[in-house]
Parts: C-alpha cells; structure tokens; sequence
C-alpha cells in the first residue's frame, strides 16, 4: 500500500494512506469499505506494537497497511469505537490472522461479531507500546460509543472520535433524548476538557480541530436532532 507522509486528514477511498509522524506515536489514516470509513492504525515507535482504531472493512487492504516484512509493527490491540457495522466488518478477521486484543465498551459489545477481551469505561486507559489513550465515553450516537485521547507531550492533542463528532456537527442520533446526551458530552467531556488546537480524526471524511468547531456549538445544539 501507498503511503503519503503529507498529513492532511484527507484520503481517498481506494487511495494510499497519509502517515503523521510524531515524537512517540505514529498515526496512519486509511479509507476502507463502500461506506468511505476511516480506520487508523497508531503504531508506538519506541516499542513497534501497534493499536487499530476500528477495523471497519476491507481486511487485506488493513493487513497491507500494517505489512508483512519481518519489521512490521506487532497488532496487539484493536478498539471498536462503537457498534455500528460499517465499523467492525474487518474486526474478525484482522483480529484472529495478529492475534490481537479486542476493545469497546461494554453497552455496544453484545451487537460486535467477537466478543471483546477487554471492556473499557469512561476514563480508563487503553496503552499501545509506551503511549497512554485515554478513553472518553459519549453517549448518543450509541450507548457505548467511546472517543480515543492521546495527550503527546510534546505537541497538541489528538482525538479518535469515532461517529460521534464530525467537522459540522456530532454524529446522527435517533431520539431528541440521545441527541441532547451526546451534545452534553461533547460539550462537558471534549469541548469542556481540551484546547483549540486539539485534532480529531472522525469515522468518516476528513479531521478538523476543535477550535476550528467550537464556534459552531451553539448552532448545533439550536438545530437539533
């Protein structure tokens, strides 16, 4: 698989990969599936394992972008973002041919194909290699949908939001009730806790910063569900 090192937070369904490389992680961002979903492979460059955000679909095309040589990087974990099928298509097949763990809060892990090894709540931690991810619960989109946080030390933070949070608005809900929940928990848990220049990596399309959305929370909140 192609892999551009100009990080954007654009891909192309069917085109290379965009790596960005920092001090302590790696992040490398893949469009997979007929539904154009994201999945990102995070990949500690003092240990070499890696974490995959959401194996959506497409299994060969994740195994290409994780490798075969002898120094690619170890998949020891994936975490499902929440429950939604266009999201964890690839989660057996990927999970059983690396051997890994599998992740995702317990309210959405009885409709996953695997059941996970690990459940995880608001305010746990989730490590790949040396790299602490912290996991934020937002109720809404689904009961159990959860946002991955890496805090680098060296730079801004970056957040894995699943379909919870999109440039434009949070991600679709169902009832008034949930669309109220997930914006009370974008807003006290994400825009509440992290800075302007906090980069989120979304389910689908392209990333933003939550500087560049904050502005529009009052628009949201005021358009409903």
């Amino acid at each position: 698989m192609n892999v551009t090192e100009e990080y954007t937070g654009h891909v192309e369904p069917g085109g290379a990969a965009a790596r960005r490389t920092l001090d302590a992680l790696t992040i490398t961002k893949v469009s997979v599936g007929p539904m154009d979903n994201n999945a990102y492979l995070l990949v500690c460059r003092a240990t070499g394992e890696a974490l995959l955000v959401d194996a959506a679909n497409d299994p060969e095309r994740l195994s290409d972008l994780i490798g075969y040589g002898p120094d690619r990087p170890s998949l020891r974990t994936i975490v499902t973002t929440h429950q939604h099928a266009d999201h964890w298509q690839a989660l057996g097949a990927v999970g059983g041919a690396h051997g890994a763990d599998t992740v995702a809060h317990p309210d959405d892990a009885d409709a996953l194909p695997v059941p996970p090894d690990l459940y995880v709540e608001h305010g746990d931690t989730v490590t790949v290699g040396d790299v602490t991810l912290e996991v934020i619960h937002l109720r809404g989109h689904t009961p159990g949908s959860i946002a991955l946080l890496y805090r680098d030390p060296q730079g801004h933070p970056h957040l894995f939001t699943g379909d919870s949070l999109f440039p434009g608005g949070p991600g679709k809900t169902t009832t008034p009730e949930a669309f109220t929940s997930l914006m009370d928990d974008l807003e006290n848990r994400v825009f509440g806790q992290l800075p302007d220049d906090t980069w989120f990596y979304p389910g689908h399309g392209d990333d933003s910063t939550l500087g560049a959305e904050r502005p529009k929370l009052a628009e949201w909140r005021d358009r409903g569900w």
